[in-house]
């Protein structure tokens, strides 16, 4: 059953061509979950909604709603694109992969409940020069109860301990205290200083968030274990993945810049 001329908010999360000059957009939405949208003569020049199918584009949508199949779009009634992360390839990297993520771990058409409002900050926490990398780590520790992967990051899975070190352990689904470590001869051996922002991760609101400056080696350890996390008990990763991978590579091998480079 069709919802013709209804109001809602969207992101856009992929646009891709289709036919002659038409296009296929897809839509986060707080009301009705990703959509795929048809727009006729999309790619020709002066279509009136182009502004509103931008990628890093969010805005106030007017459409009809199909429960199956392609939906439509009729009018934008307010858009805000993303300025900073559309023009600049590293936050456009990680802004694509979070919205990557929520792609992957929600079926089309299923209500997305808080996750709409949670890629919208995490977009606005990016654009406004918040450290995307740590967005996408929040994102990537909060999704993993979607993937239906839920790792206890409370305390000790088997006594409730918080008091001694912990670590990560697989094989239990969450934290092990020293005393058990002996009965995960795989535990990630997680240095402290990552184990605790990755608890802290766990519970963050993007909307309480303030600054918070981490090490270039903790950022290092934190992509280690939530690599060997989605890739050992999820599974799958956005196609955005590889290529933010190879744009830290790329980081990891530039030459620190000498105090007096005009960079400085």
């Amino acid at each position: 059953m069709a919802r013709r001329d209804v109001t809602f908010a969207g992101l856009v999360l992929s646009r891709q061509n289709y036919r002659e000059s038409d296009m296929l957009v897809k839509l986060a939405t707080d009301q009705f979950g990703k959509r795929m949208f048809l727009l006729h003569r999309a790619r020709k020049p002066g279509f009136p909604l182009a502004a509103g199918i931008l990628p890093f584009t969010q805005g106030t949508y007017v459409g009809t709603i199909n429960e199956k199949g392609l939906s439509y779009l009729s009018a934008v009634k307010h858009v805000e694109q993303f300025q900073q992360i559309a023009g600049d390839i590293s936050l456009n990297a990680y802004a694509t992969y979070v919205l990557g993520l929520i792609d992957l771990a929600f079926p089309d058409g299923e209500n997305l409940g808080g996750w709409y409002d949670f890629a919208a900050t995490s977009l606005h926490l990016i654009d406004a020069g918040f450290d995307a990398g740590i967005v996408a780590n929040i994102a990537e520790v909060q999704l993993l109860g979607a993937f239906g992967v839920a790792p206890d990051w409370r305390a000790c899975v088997l006594d409730g301990r918080t008091d001694l070190p912990l670590d990560f352990s697989e094989k239990y689904g969450g934290l092990l205290c020293q005393d058990h470590w002996a009965l995960d001869d795989y535990r990630f051996h997680v240095q402290p200083k990552a184990l605790y922002l990755l608890r802290r991760f766990s519970v963050t609101d993007l909307h309480q968030l303030h600054s918070i400056t981490v090490s270039a080696a903790t950022k290092r350890e934190l992509r280690r274990v939530l690599d060997r996390i989605y890739q050992d008990m999820v599974g799958t990763v956005p196609k955005a993945k590889r290529f933010l991978d190879q744009m830290q590579s790329w980081q990891d091998k530039l030459p620190p810049l000498h105090p007096s480079d005009p960079a400085n």
